[in-house]
Protein backbone atom coordinates (compact mmCIF):
# COMPACT_ATOMS: atom_id res chain seq x y z
CA UNK A 1 0.00 0.00 0.00
CA UNK A 2 1.07 3.60 -0.61
CA UNK A 3 2.46 5.80 2.13
CA UNK A 4 -0.06 8.50 3.01
CA UNK A 5 0.21 11.78 4.89
CA UNK A 6 -2.86 13.33 6.52
CA UNK A 7 -2.40 17.02 7.24
CA UNK A 8 -4.69 18.19 10.02
CA UNK A 9 -4.75 16.88 13.57
CA UNK A 10 -8.41 17.62 14.21
CA UNK A 11 -11.22 15.13 14.41
CA UNK A 12 -11.61 14.57 10.67
CA UNK A 13 -7.90 14.18 9.99
CA UNK A 14 -7.60 11.68 12.83
CA UNK A 15 -10.66 9.78 11.64
CA UNK A 16 -9.26 9.50 8.10
CA UNK A 17 -5.98 8.21 9.50
CA UNK A 18 -7.89 5.58 11.49
CA UNK A 19 -9.80 4.43 8.39
CA UNK A 20 -6.61 3.99 6.35
CA UNK A 21 -4.83 2.33 9.24
CA UNK A 22 -7.62 -0.25 9.33
CA UNK A 23 -7.09 -0.68 5.59
CA UNK A 24 -3.40 -1.48 6.19
CA UNK A 25 -2.06 1.78 4.77
CA UNK A 26 1.16 3.25 6.18
CA UNK A 27 -0.20 6.59 7.36
CA UNK A 28 1.29 9.62 9.12
CA UNK A 29 -0.79 12.29 10.83
CA UNK A 30 0.69 15.79 10.71
CA UNK A 31 -0.29 18.05 13.63
CA UNK A 32 0.64 21.72 13.30
CA UNK A 33 0.60 22.37 17.07
CA UNK A 34 3.90 20.76 18.09
CA UNK A 35 3.10 20.65 21.80
CA UNK A 36 -0.31 19.10 21.33
CA UNK A 37 1.00 16.74 18.66
CA UNK A 38 3.67 15.55 21.08
CA UNK A 39 1.03 14.82 23.68
CA UNK A 40 -1.01 12.91 21.09
CA UNK A 41 2.01 10.82 20.14
CA UNK A 42 2.68 10.01 23.77
CA UNK A 43 -0.87 9.26 24.94
CA UNK A 44 -2.24 7.96 21.60
CA UNK A 45 -5.30 10.13 22.19
CA UNK A 46 -6.81 13.28 20.65
CA UNK A 47 -8.89 14.53 23.59
CA UNK A 48 -9.43 18.00 22.15
CA UNK A 49 -11.26 16.75 19.05
CA UNK A 50 -11.95 13.01 19.45
CA UNK A 51 -12.28 12.24 23.16
CA UNK A 52 -12.32 8.56 24.03
CA UNK A 53 -10.78 7.35 20.76
CA UNK A 54 -7.43 5.52 20.70
CA UNK A 55 -4.90 6.19 17.92
CA UNK A 56 -2.98 2.94 17.21
CA UNK A 57 0.81 2.92 17.32
CA UNK A 58 0.89 2.17 13.58
CA UNK A 59 -0.24 5.76 12.92
CA UNK A 60 2.82 8.01 13.05
CA UNK A 61 1.96 11.34 14.68
CA UNK A 62 4.41 14.00 13.50
CA UNK A 63 4.90 17.74 13.86
CA UNK A 64 7.92 18.55 11.68
CA UNK A 65 9.10 18.43 8.06
CA UNK A 66 10.03 14.75 8.35
CA UNK A 67 6.33 14.00 8.03
CA UNK A 68 6.52 14.75 4.30
CA UNK A 69 9.28 12.25 3.53
CA UNK A 70 8.15 9.49 1.21
CA UNK A 71 4.43 10.32 1.16
CA UNK A 72 2.83 9.77 -2.24
CA UNK A 73 -0.70 10.81 -1.30
CA UNK A 74 -1.53 13.81 0.92
CA UNK A 75 -4.95 14.27 2.51
CA UNK A 76 -5.72 17.89 3.43
CA UNK A 77 -8.10 17.86 6.40
CA UNK A 78 -7.60 21.54 7.20
CA UNK A 79 -10.43 24.11 7.56
CA UNK A 80 -10.75 26.02 4.30
CA UNK A 81 -10.02 29.41 5.87
CA UNK A 82 -6.60 28.13 7.07
CA UNK A 83 -5.70 25.94 4.11
CA UNK A 84 -3.81 28.60 2.13
CA UNK A 85 -1.34 29.63 4.87
CA UNK A 86 -0.61 25.98 5.69
CA UNK A 87 0.11 25.14 2.04
CA UNK A 88 2.26 28.23 1.63
CA UNK A 89 4.26 27.36 4.74
CA UNK A 90 5.02 23.82 3.50
CA UNK A 91 5.06 24.57 -0.23
CA UNK A 92 8.70 23.51 -0.65
CA UNK A 93 8.09 20.12 0.98
CA UNK A 94 4.81 19.48 -0.84
CA UNK A 95 5.45 20.82 -4.32
CA UNK A 96 7.89 18.27 -5.72
CA UNK A 97 5.45 17.02 -8.37
CA UNK A 98 5.26 13.44 -7.09
CA UNK A 99 2.18 13.58 -4.92
CA UNK A 100 -1.56 13.25 -5.31
CA UNK A 101 -3.58 15.61 -3.10
CA UNK A 102 -6.96 14.88 -1.57
CA UNK A 103 -8.97 17.85 -0.29
CA UNK A 104 -11.23 16.80 2.56
CA UNK A 105 -12.48 20.11 3.97
CA UNK A 106 -15.86 21.72 3.27
CA UNK A 107 -15.88 25.44 2.74
CA UNK A 108 -15.18 28.42 0.50
CA UNK A 109 -12.37 30.88 1.19
CA UNK A 110 -14.11 34.12 2.07
CA UNK A 111 -11.56 36.52 0.58
CA UNK A 112 -11.09 34.78 -2.80
CA UNK A 113 -14.32 32.73 -3.11
CA UNK A 114 -12.11 29.71 -3.89
CA UNK A 115 -12.94 26.13 -3.00
CA UNK A 116 -10.26 24.01 -1.25
CA UNK A 117 -9.08 22.40 -4.50
CA UNK A 118 -8.78 25.83 -6.10
CA UNK A 119 -6.70 27.05 -3.17
CA UNK A 120 -4.51 23.96 -3.57
CA UNK A 121 -3.91 24.65 -7.25
CA UNK A 122 -3.43 28.36 -6.65
CA UNK A 123 -0.56 27.66 -4.25
CA UNK A 124 1.01 24.48 -5.68
CA UNK A 125 0.02 24.63 -9.35
CA UNK A 126 -1.92 22.01 -11.30
CA UNK A 127 -1.10 19.06 -9.07
CA UNK A 128 -3.19 15.84 -9.31
CA UNK A 129 -6.15 16.17 -6.97
CA UNK A 130 -9.23 14.38 -5.66
CA UNK A 131 -12.11 15.69 -3.55
CA UNK A 132 -13.52 13.57 -0.71
CA UNK A 133 -16.87 14.54 0.79
CA UNK A 134 -20.10 13.11 2.10
CA UNK A 135 -22.04 12.50 5.35
CA UNK A 136 -19.11 11.66 7.59
CA UNK A 137 -19.00 13.07 11.10
CA UNK A 138 -15.55 12.32 12.50
CA UNK A 139 -17.01 11.24 15.84
CA UNK A 140 -18.84 8.37 14.14
CA UNK A 141 -16.17 7.45 11.58
CA UNK A 142 -13.58 7.13 14.35
CA UNK A 143 -15.87 4.70 16.17
CA UNK A 144 -16.28 2.58 13.04
CA UNK A 145 -19.93 3.40 12.47
CA UNK A 146 -21.08 2.61 8.93
CA UNK A 147 -20.26 5.52 6.62
CA UNK A 148 -20.26 6.23 2.88
CA UNK A 149 -18.51 9.09 1.07
CA UNK A 150 -17.60 10.17 -2.46
CA UNK A 151 -14.11 10.46 -4.01
CA UNK A 152 -14.36 12.79 -7.01
CA UNK A 153 -11.89 13.75 -9.72
CA UNK A 154 -11.98 14.59 -13.41
CA UNK A 155 -9.35 11.83 -13.63
CA UNK A 156 -11.34 8.67 -12.90
CA UNK A 157 -8.10 6.76 -12.27
CA UNK A 158 -7.21 9.09 -9.38
CA UNK A 159 -10.69 8.73 -7.91
CA UNK A 160 -10.33 4.95 -8.06
CA UNK A 161 -6.93 5.19 -6.39
CA UNK A 162 -8.37 7.10 -3.44
CA UNK A 163 -11.39 4.80 -3.34
CA UNK A 164 -9.00 1.90 -2.85
CA UNK A 165 -7.06 3.69 -0.11
CA UNK A 166 -10.14 4.56 1.93
CA UNK A 167 -12.48 1.62 1.47
CA UNK A 168 -12.67 -0.43 4.67
CA UNK A 169 -15.15 -2.81 6.27
CA UNK A 170 -17.29 -0.02 7.68
CA UNK A 171 -16.29 2.79 5.30
CA UNK A 172 -17.60 2.62 1.73
CA UNK A 173 -16.38 4.98 -0.99
CA UNK A 174 -18.11 5.81 -4.26
CA UNK A 175 -16.41 7.58 -7.17
CA UNK A 176 -17.62 10.62 -9.07
CA UNK A 177 -16.23 12.63 -12.00
CA UNK A 178 -17.74 15.94 -10.82
CA UNK A 179 -15.32 17.28 -8.20
CA UNK A 180 -16.72 20.80 -8.64
CA UNK A 181 -20.20 19.66 -7.65
CA UNK A 182 -19.00 17.44 -4.82
CA UNK A 183 -16.89 20.23 -3.36
CA UNK A 184 -19.61 22.87 -3.72
CA UNK A 185 -22.18 20.56 -2.14
CA UNK A 186 -19.97 20.06 0.90
CA UNK A 187 -19.55 23.80 1.34
CA UNK A 188 -23.11 24.89 0.62
CA UNK A 189 -24.73 22.34 2.92
CA UNK A 190 -22.96 24.03 5.86
CA UNK A 191 -24.90 27.24 5.21
CA UNK A 192 -28.23 25.42 5.01
CA UNK A 193 -27.26 23.55 8.19
CA UNK A 194 -27.09 26.84 10.06
CA UNK A 195 -30.64 27.50 8.90
CA UNK A 196 -31.56 24.02 10.13
CA UNK A 197 -30.22 24.90 13.56
CA UNK A 198 -32.14 28.17 13.60
CA UNK A 199 -35.30 26.16 12.94
CA UNK A 200 -34.50 24.04 15.99
CA UNK A 201 -33.62 27.04 18.15
CA UNK A 202 -36.89 28.78 17.28
CA UNK A 203 -38.85 25.69 18.27
CA UNK A 204 -40.25 24.68 14.89
CA UNK A 205 -40.91 21.04 14.02
CA UNK A 206 -40.35 18.29 11.50
CA UNK A 207 -42.49 19.90 8.81
CA UNK A 208 -40.32 23.00 8.88
CA UNK A 209 -37.06 21.06 8.79
CA UNK A 210 -38.24 18.90 5.89
CA UNK A 211 -39.24 21.95 3.87
CA UNK A 212 -35.93 23.63 4.63
CA UNK A 213 -33.86 20.65 3.46
CA UNK A 214 -35.93 20.15 0.32
CA UNK A 215 -35.75 23.77 -0.77
CA UNK A 216 -32.20 24.09 0.51
CA UNK A 217 -30.86 21.40 -1.80
CA UNK A 218 -32.58 23.15 -4.70
CA UNK A 219 -30.61 26.31 -3.87
CA UNK A 220 -27.40 24.31 -3.64
CA UNK A 221 -27.98 22.73 -7.03
CA UNK A 222 -29.01 26.06 -8.56
CA UNK A 223 -25.70 27.70 -7.70
CA UNK A 224 -23.75 24.57 -8.56
CA UNK A 225 -25.20 24.39 -12.06
CA UNK A 226 -24.50 28.11 -12.57
CA UNK A 227 -20.86 27.44 -11.72
CA UNK A 228 -20.61 24.42 -14.05
CA UNK A 229 -21.38 21.46 -11.79
CA UNK A 230 -23.74 18.56 -12.52
CA UNK A 231 -27.21 18.97 -11.02
CA UNK A 232 -27.39 15.26 -10.13
CA UNK A 233 -24.40 15.55 -7.79
CA UNK A 234 -26.44 17.61 -5.33
CA UNK A 235 -28.96 14.80 -4.96
CA UNK A 236 -26.28 12.26 -4.04
CA UNK A 237 -24.16 11.58 -0.95
CA UNK A 238 -22.18 14.83 -1.12
CA UNK A 239 -25.36 16.88 -1.45
CA UNK A 240 -28.62 15.74 0.10
CA UNK A 241 -26.85 12.96 2.04
CA UNK A 242 -24.48 15.30 3.82
CA UNK A 243 -27.19 17.94 4.22
CA UNK A 244 -29.49 15.54 6.09
CA UNK A 245 -26.70 14.53 8.44
CA UNK A 246 -25.61 18.08 9.14
CA UNK A 247 -29.10 19.41 9.74
CA UNK A 248 -30.16 16.70 12.19
CA UNK A 249 -27.03 15.41 13.92
CA UNK A 250 -26.00 16.37 17.44
CA UNK A 251 -22.44 16.41 16.09
CA UNK A 252 -23.21 19.15 13.53
CA UNK A 253 -21.29 22.29 14.47
CA UNK A 254 -23.08 24.46 11.93
CA UNK A 255 -26.46 23.24 13.11
CA UNK A 256 -25.41 24.06 16.69
CA UNK A 257 -24.44 27.61 15.70
CA UNK A 258 -27.87 28.08 14.16
CA UNK A 259 -29.66 26.58 17.16
CA UNK A 260 -27.90 28.96 19.53
CA UNK A 261 -28.74 31.91 17.26
CA UNK A 262 -32.39 30.82 17.25
CA UNK A 263 -32.31 30.84 21.06
CA UNK A 264 -31.11 34.44 21.12
CA UNK A 265 -27.29 34.27 21.28
CA UNK A 266 -25.07 36.48 19.14
CA UNK A 267 -22.98 34.82 16.44
CA UNK A 268 -19.71 36.43 17.56
CA UNK A 269 -20.18 35.04 21.08
CA UNK A 270 -21.06 31.60 19.75
CA UNK A 271 -18.01 31.41 17.47
CA UNK A 272 -15.71 32.63 20.27
CA UNK A 273 -16.97 29.87 22.57
CA UNK A 274 -16.39 27.00 20.13
CA UNK A 275 -13.26 24.87 20.06
CA UNK A 276 -13.86 23.57 16.54
CA UNK A 277 -14.66 25.66 13.48
CA UNK A 278 -18.14 25.94 12.00
CA UNK A 279 -17.23 26.39 8.33
CA UNK A 280 -20.71 27.61 7.41
CA UNK A 281 -20.26 30.98 9.11
CA UNK A 282 -17.50 32.13 6.77
CA UNK A 283 -18.94 30.23 3.81
CA UNK A 284 -22.25 32.09 4.14
CA UNK A 285 -20.46 35.33 3.30
CA UNK A 286 -18.72 33.75 0.32
CA UNK A 287 -21.95 32.18 -0.98
CA UNK A 288 -23.79 35.49 -0.72
CA UNK A 289 -21.13 37.08 -2.93
CA UNK A 290 -21.05 34.18 -5.39
CA UNK A 291 -24.84 34.16 -5.76
CA UNK A 292 -24.82 37.89 -6.39
CA UNK A 293 -22.09 37.63 -9.00
CA UNK A 294 -23.89 34.83 -10.84
CA UNK A 295 -27.38 36.26 -10.44
CA UNK A 296 -28.59 33.09 -8.68
CA UNK A 297 -31.61 33.27 -6.39
CA UNK A 298 -30.80 31.68 -3.02
CA UNK A 299 -33.37 32.96 -0.52
CA UNK A 300 -32.47 30.63 2.36
CA UNK A 301 -28.74 31.31 2.06
CA UNK A 302 -29.45 35.02 1.74
CA UNK A 303 -31.43 35.05 4.99
CA UNK A 304 -28.68 33.09 6.77
CA UNK A 305 -26.19 35.70 5.58
CA UNK A 306 -28.37 38.56 6.85
CA UNK A 307 -28.79 36.89 10.25
CA UNK A 308 -25.04 36.25 10.58
CA UNK A 309 -23.66 39.47 9.11
CA UNK A 310 -26.43 42.05 9.47
CA UNK A 311 -27.82 40.93 12.83
CA UNK A 312 -31.25 40.28 11.36
CA UNK A 313 -33.71 38.77 13.78
CA UNK A 314 -34.05 35.05 12.88
CA UNK A 315 -37.82 35.10 13.42
CA UNK A 316 -38.09 37.94 10.92
CA UNK A 317 -35.91 35.98 8.48
CA UNK A 318 -38.35 33.04 8.69
CA UNK A 319 -41.35 35.32 8.12
CA UNK A 320 -39.66 36.87 5.08
CA UNK A 321 -38.99 33.42 3.61
CA UNK A 322 -42.57 32.27 4.14
CA UNK A 323 -43.95 35.52 2.68
CA UNK A 324 -42.09 35.34 -0.62
CA UNK A 325 -44.01 35.46 -3.89
CA UNK A 326 -45.68 32.14 -4.67
CA UNK A 327 -44.23 30.03 -7.47
CA UNK A 328 -44.29 26.60 -9.11
CA UNK A 329 -42.17 23.93 -7.38
CA UNK A 330 -40.52 22.96 -10.67
CA UNK A 331 -39.53 26.55 -11.43
CA UNK A 332 -35.76 26.46 -11.15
Amino acid sequence: MERVLVMGGGGWGSALALVMNERGVEVSLFVHDAKYGGEMAKTRRNPRYLPGVELPERISIMTDAKAFDGSRVVFLAIPSQFLRPVLEKWKKQLGDGRRVFVTASKGIEQTTLMRPSQILHDVLGEVPSVVVSGPSHAEEVARRMLTTVVAASTDKGLALRVQDLLTAERFRVYTNVDPLGVELAGALKNVISIAGGIVDGLGFGDNTKAALLTRGVVEMARLGVALGANRETFFGLAGIGDLVTSCFSRHGRNRLVGERIGRGEKVQDIVASMLQIAEGVKTAGAVFKLAGEKGVEMPICEQVYRVLYEDKDPSRAVRDLMGRQLKDEQDW
